[in-house]
């Protein structure tokens, strides 16, 4: 078994009570990490974290409006005062919103920015701090790839996206000297809650018919996501910081 090094480590996981950020959740707490995750729906939150428990992972789990500053430090300072520190960062929140240009008003363009954008400016500015201390730490900014390949009518997602990796690459040139490391994952068709309640019947169906588009011929996995997101935390990756890595079965026209 590959040893990733993440015995011991305090990660922090938005978006952590379902699909990917649920998965990545499981995975690192799978590997010794302790894991604190948030999200808006206690409910589903707690599901997910008794789902870590059981397995015997360490887990703090509190509801938590990302894009809500005031919660942010809430939480924050939570995680710091149960485990001592920050040594990774998942920026995961957020769900898609794809429109044409003239449909979206100032709220929404807010909304989305506050949601996607600032929720992960906020959290990289709580965590960073704490990251030094440690002499060094991991963050991952999840995107998507219209923020490589913007489509028509994927406003405002694919716009906030897009400055989640100019974010990236910005932070990971400032903070290298600090030992910590900035990666985006830029997500296709990955199997999650959003899709499925989005398929409003056979969900099996549903991923057969998009997965038309992927070149590898299927729709991604959760866990898929999960091992990427362990790999890149991880001590093997000790020499990857600021890239873009497309996880889509081949699916983007660029690299």
């Amino acid at each position: 078994m590959l040893d990733l090094g993440l015995g011991g480590k305090v990660a922090i996981i938005t978006g952590g009570s379902e699909g990917l950020g649920r998965a990545a959740a499981q995975k690192l707490a799978a590997e010794g990490a302790r894991v604190a995750i948030c999200a808006r729906r206690p409910d589903v939150l707690e599901r997910a974290a008794a789902g870590i428990r059981s397995a015997g992972g360490q887990v703090l789990a509190r509801p938590v409006d990302v894009s809500k500053a005031d919660q942010l430090d809430v939480f924050v300072s939570q995680v710091v005062s149960e485990w001592g520190g920050v040594d990774i960062l998942v920026n995961n929140a957020g769900t898609s919103a794809a429109a044409s240009f003239e449909a979206v008003d100032d709220a929404a363009w807010v909304h989305d920015l506050e949601l996607k954008l600032f929720s992960a400016v906020r959290l990289c500015r709580l965590c960073i701090p704490h990251m030094k201390k440690r002499g060094g730490g991991r963050i991952i900014n999840v995107t998507n790839l219209g923020a490589k390949t913007p489509a028509a009518r994927g406003l405002p997602t694919s716009v906030s996206r897009a400055a989640g990796i100019n974010l990236t690459k910005s932070l990971a040139n400032e903070y290298a000297p600090d030992k910590i490391l900035v990666n985006t994952i830029c997500i296709g068709l990955v199997k999650s809650a959003q899709w499925e309640r989005r398929a409003k019947g056979d969900v099996d169906a549903f991923y057969k018919d998009v997965a038309k588009r992927v070149p590898l011929g299927r729709v991604g996995e959760a866990s898929e996501f999960a091992d990427l997101v362990a790999f890149l935390v991880s001590e093997r990756a000790a020499f990857i910081t600021g890239t873009a890595i497309n996880f889509d079965g081949g699916m983007a026209s660029v690299v």
